[in-house]
């Protein structure tokens, strides 16, 4: 089992020197941020490495010696939005990131299914929650032809260059929970496209991620170690699924997701926040993850994300790092064979 980082809480500085933070957390695997809502800061030449061979070999000098080595690729978006300068480009850079990960040498590519808008001719996404109403189902259907069409091609595109693609179960998507992995295969027939095992988006929904892990087994390709606290006294009031959010002006500091579409600011009284590892569930739930994913896949990269906003970038990796290495420990993950199945 690889233990590391999600680079993107490391744009602010080269990667060398992010490569130096995860060392230096005691972690060995960093996985890359390519694209989607995010840019890709860490890989500035990646259409020379996808065409030329000495790119592609300067870029992964830069991890030798380093005791760190790239544990995944991530390019989080919506590649079914329904506005082509979003949906298109985040469409594509699913594609690049396939490419790039079979040149070098990675075989995981982290995104998420996309949301498409609720009918023809819509141009923001539909996000069905309850489909308690015929038309909400109507819109689902609609919805699923798009992804099924989508990943179908995805999934063949994928098995050509020898790479599995890890779906993020995460809210504004089509697919975020188990039954919808399930659905996606069914519809789709697809081989390489799995799950990216995210407690964070599991916890909220008051879903648990151990038993997801057994549920889908391998159908989970790859995983994130990120909690959530749940705040019980404004949960009680607003539910897990509040729209208190407030739209950031743009003499604010804002992140753009495409388009011109932007994050917006966080619930101030939330029922739920994203926090470091630990401050949520404690090591011996950490370790009963890791030990269900390690049933899975003895070789299973886990990743850190960090966006507990009450912690520094540094802080906050530190705090999930001391958390993540003691969980491993506990379960004793990390120096075995794996287990040894009939």
């Amino acid at each position: 089992m690889k233990l590391g980082v999600y680079s993107a809480i490391l744009h602010d500085r080269p990667l060398p020197e992010a490569l130096k933070v995860v060392a230096d957390l005691g972690l060995t695997g960093i996985e890359i941020n390519t694209g989607g809502f995010l840019p890709a800061v860490h890989v500035p030449d990646m259409d020379e490495i996808l065409v030329s061979d000495a790119a592609r070999d300067d870029y992964l000098a830069i991890f030798e010696g380093t005791g760190v080595s790239i544990a995944g690729l991530n390019c989080n978006g919506n590649p079914l939005h329904p506005k082509p300068e979003i949906g298109d480009r985040h469409a594509e850079d699913v594609r690049r990131s396939i490419r790039l990960a079979a040149r070098l040498g990675q075989d995981r590519v982290v995104t998420m299914s996309g949301l498409p808008g609720g009918e023809p001719g819509a141009t923001v996404p539909n996000w069905v929650v309850n489909a308690w109403n015929s038309g909400a189902l109507d819109v689902l259907d609609h919805q699923w032809a798009i992804v099924a069409d989508f990943w179908r091609e995805t999934d063949r595109m994928a098995a050509d260059h020898g790479v599995k693609v890890a779906l993020e179960l995460h809210p504004q998507n089509v697919v975020f929970n188990t039954a919808d992995v399930r659905r996606l295969i069914e519809l789709t027939g697809a081989t390489h496209v799995g799950v990216e095992l995210d407690a964070s988006h599991l916890f909220w929904q008051q879903m648990d991620p151990v038993a997801v892990v057994r549920e889908l087994g391998p159908l989970v390709f790859h995983a994130a170690a990120k909690d959530v606290r749940i705040n019980p006294g404004n949960a009680a009031l607003h539910g897990v699924l509040d729209n208190s959010f407030r739209r950031l002006s743009p003499e604010e500091d804002r992140t753009n997701l495409g388009g011109d579409e932007w994050v917006n600011e966080w619930p101030k009284n939330s029922a739920w926040d994203f926090v470091a590892l630990g401050r949520g569930h404690d090591t011996a739930y950490w370790a009963q993850f890791l030990t269900a994913l390690y049933e899975v896949d003895p070789d299973m990269a886990v990743n850190i994300e960090h966006e507990d906003v009450s912690l520094g970038r540094i802080e906050g990796l530190e705090v999930a790092a001391g958390v993540l290495r003691e969980a491993a420990r506990v379960a004793g993950v990390l120096g075995r064979p794996g287990p040894v199945h009939g």
